[in-house]
């Protein structure tokens, strides 16, 4: 048999057109990435997930997807962020109350009534000073993309409300705020994935968090009153792990950074919405709500935790926190 140059040529022509075009579609399959966070999908957490994750296939055109690991599937906050810092876990949304075991500095922001308000903290953090934990986050091998939001949390609890500081006493509270042994709290602590079960079998008589949270997480199902107490301000970080960041191109960090503000901007959305309407879905759904509390009566009968505080954190940066913003 014969073959002719022409056939020849023809024939590699349209191999290397093979060749190509299968190089074409490996180059265009996305990569995907996982991203992990305590909540549902219907929460604080998911909406900025939600949105993180849209604005990146969006600014990366499609190269990169962001797969989304709600509900504690990937772990808890604590888990999340070792898992962030080994690698074995992408991104992360993780909620400033579960990063102090990682990065203890971020438990300044922990102090009760530290805010005056919702507002007051976003100006923190996204100020100066939420920028300064930048530094503080690499090196724990966590890079920081932005400071979302888990909320202003409030106190619930299976006995009665909770109207003074004398109210907390003898209370088996799950808070991983020190101060609140001062009230005659029984203060412990318990990953986030446990404390449902916690509370519906009893081992705790109460617990805090953000309206938003409540609500995702149905602790109405095993708690009755519900006390604004707005004690502390949870922000929640968008992290990711250096060994994905560090491969992406600058234009992809650039559209990283982007999407993680958009994100941190829909958590706080969607936390601003729970903090209206969602205290009144809790009271229609059965909880006794206590609206008002004297926030300086409770903030002083804590006030015997300030020199620990300032001992862990500064006297200089609290006081600033307190003044600026």
């Amino acid at each position: 048999m014969v073959v002719c140059r022409r056939d020849l040529l023809t024939g590699a022509v349209a191999a290397s057109g093979l060749i190509a075009a299968g190089r074409r579609r490996a180059h265009a399959a996305p990569r995907t990435l996982r991203i992990g966070y305590i909540l549902p999908v219907q929460s604080q957490l998911g909406a900025g997930a939600t949105v993180f994750a849209d604005e990146v296939a969006r600014r990366t055109g499609g190269r990169i997807a962001i797969q989304q690991f709600p509900d504690s599937s990937l772990g808890g906050d604590v888990e999340l962020a070792k898992g962030v810092q080994l690698g074995s876990i992408d991104t992360a949304l993780i909620t400033g109350f579960g990063l102090p075991g990682i990065l203890p500095a971020i438990g300044v922001f922990n102090i009760p009534f530290l805010f005056r308000s919702v507002q007051h903290a976003h100006a923190i953090f996204d100020g100066p000073i939420g920028e300064s934990f930048v530094k503080l986050f690499a090196a724990k091998d966590l890079v920081l993309l932005a400071w979302g939001e888990n909320g202003l949390r409030h106190l619930t609890n299976a006995r009665h409300p909770i109207v003074t500081p004398d109210d907390l006493k003898g209370l088996r509270i799950r808070v991983p705020l020190t101060a609140f042994r001062a009230l005659g709290v029984e203060a412990a602590s318990l990953p986030f994935p446990q404390l449902y079960e916690a509370l519906r079998a009893g081992q705790f008589d109460g617990q805090e968090n953000p309206i938003a949270t409540i609500q995702s997480a149905k602790f109405d199902q095993v708690q009755k009153f519900l006390t604004l107490s707005g004690h502390a301000y949870d922000p929640a970080a968008f992290v990711v792990s250096p060994d994905v960041y560090e491969d992406l191109s600058a234009e992809d960090k650039a559209a990283f950074a982007a999407a993680a503000k958009l994100g941190a901007a829909a958590s706080r959305r969607y936390a601003a919405e729970a903090a209206t309407a969602g205290v009144t879905a809790l009271e229609r759904a059965g909880m006794t709500v206590q609206r008002n509390i004297d926030a300086a009566r409770f903030a002083a009968a804590m006030a015997g935790a300030n020199a620990e505080f300032e001992k862990r954190f500064g006297r200089d940066l609290i006081e600033k926190i307190k003044q600026s913003g």
